[in-house]
């Protein structure tokens, strides 16, 4: 029998949130040389999850990550002009399919005619994401990661034996 009195105990103050290693893009490299693209993908999605969004710039028209995706023409437009369209109020028939050509979702605006016209965008990071093509011929494999640190959150679904995963970084376009 322990007659000794235990100290007492401290609360302990929360973990700092963790850092996304796969934010190096060096890190990334050398997991990507060892390690099946699947494999890859899901341990880097955890990371996201784990660190979740990094609120840097939300604002899509001028986040870092998406400069290269803003750059891009894709149905006779560059991302930028669309998203500017999308702010102004013109062509509101053609955002969603502009919006699908780069792997991005629509999923609230509003379409009032006076008034603040503030967008929410979600970018699909999937594996079978539209816009990993566009970052992978720029050499960013880790775009993903990239992306998570400026968006405003982070939306993980996890896979079924039916559905793969899904994630997206959800973006907002704020009135001027």
């Amino acid at each position: 029998m322990n007659t000794k009195k235990q100290p007492p105990k401290t609360p302990e103050a929360p973990a700092p949130m963790g850092v996304n290693p796969y934010l190096d893009a060096d890190f990334y490299n050398r997991v990507r040389d060892y390690t099946e693209r699947d494999a890859t993908f899901s341990k880097e999605l955890k990371a996201i999850g784990e660190t979740g969004a990094g609120k840097q710039d939300t604002d899509a028209r001028t986040a870092p990550s998406l400069e290269l995706l803003r750059g891009v023409v894709k149905k006779g437009l560059p991302l930028s002009d669309m998203l500017n369209r999308i702010v102004q109020g013109a062509d509101s028939g053609l955002w969603e399919p502009w919006l699908t050509a780069f792997g991005i979702e629509l999923r609230g605006v509003n379409y009032a005619k006076t008034g603040e016209r503030n967008a929410r965008l979600a970018l699909d990071m999937s594996l079978g994401s539209k816009a990993h093509a566009i970052f992978a011929n720029a050499g960013i494999g880790n775009w993903r990661s990239q992306v998570a640190r400026d968006c405003a959150q982070i939306q993980i679904e996890k896979p079924t034996e039916k559905t793969p995963a899904q994630a997206y970084a959800i973006f907002f376009l704020d009135a001027p």
